[in-house]
């Protein structure tokens, strides 16, 4: 898959967290990429991004929902 195509799959998943009431519970990085679990009542998820791109549009998602 191409990078481009990746990034795009990987901001449609964290959209799709959010959008289904997910919230960012924890967030690390290595040398891997980012993990970010997301977690709502009592289901959690672990998403891993592996781009640039990805990472920043997260980090952009991150903000806005603090900001709420």
């Amino acid at each position: 898959m191409s990078d481009h195509l990746l990034s795009m799959d990987e901001m449609r998943q964290v959209d799709d967290y959010l959008e289904r009431g997910f919230k960012v519970h924890y967030v690390y990085e290595n040398l891997s990429g980012m993990f970010v679990e997301f977690g709502r009542q009592e289901e959690e998820v672990c998403l891993q991004i592996l781009t640039a791109d990805a990472r920043k549009y997260f980090a952009a998602k991150l903000q806005e929902q603090t900001q709420l």
